[in-house]
């Protein structure tokens, strides 16, 4: 019988040691009084948990959690898979988490530079150019969320094409502005 995979759940400005208890997880304690993050030691996926907003990624072998010196959950940056994978693997995990932003009401930023990321030959070309095209989306005036895919490339084998995608959420940080044409 598999294990089942790790969860943490959680909402931006909640309590960390909340989101300790309430997720099946291996994040550390909190360091008291002072601005930390919690990191992973196991994959877990995530669960965002938001009455409008919410959306759930595959397990993610790099996932952490930061929170203020008031221990409350103020960012989390995680890579949505437990190792790089082929770009058809990356777009398909892409792909669907877009779709659960599009489901769940977020807006993707206007920018040409911020798009959503499309699954087309040649997005594919600039991903494969190691151009890490990255999108930006947001949920009302609630919550930002960057996506971004990587190259990943190693000496001893040149020739693997492997990628690498992060996930940064936020308070809102970033200004929409919109292409000036």
């Amino acid at each position: 019988m598999a294990k089942p995979v790790d969860e943490v759940v959680l909402t931006l400005g909640e309590p960390y040691e909340q989101v300790r208890k309430q997720s099946h997880s291996t994040l550390p304690p909190i360091e008291p009084n002072t601005s930390w993050a919690g990191v992973l030691i196991r994959p877990a996926k995530l669960r965002f948990v938001d009455p409008h907003y919410d959306f759930v990624t595959p397990a993610a072998k790099f996932f952490m959690v930061q929170y203020d010196q008031k221990g409350k959950v103020e960012s989390l940056v995680l890579s949505p898979q437990v190792e790089t994978l082929p770009l058809d693997e990356s777009m398909a995990i892409l792909t669907d988490l877009q779709n659960q932003f599009r489901r769940g009401g977020w807006k993707p930023f206007h920018s040409s530079a911020t798009r959503p990321i499309e699954d087309t030959q040649a997005t594919r070309n600039t991903i494969r150019a190691c151009d890490a095209p990255t999108t930006r989306w947001q949920a009302g005036n609630k919550y930002q969320v960057s996506l971004n895919i990587r190259c990943f490339r190693t000496d001893d084998r040149p020739n693997d094409e492997r990628y690498l995608i992060t996930l940064d959420l936020n308070f809102p940080v970033f200004e929409d502005n919109r292409d000036d044409y």
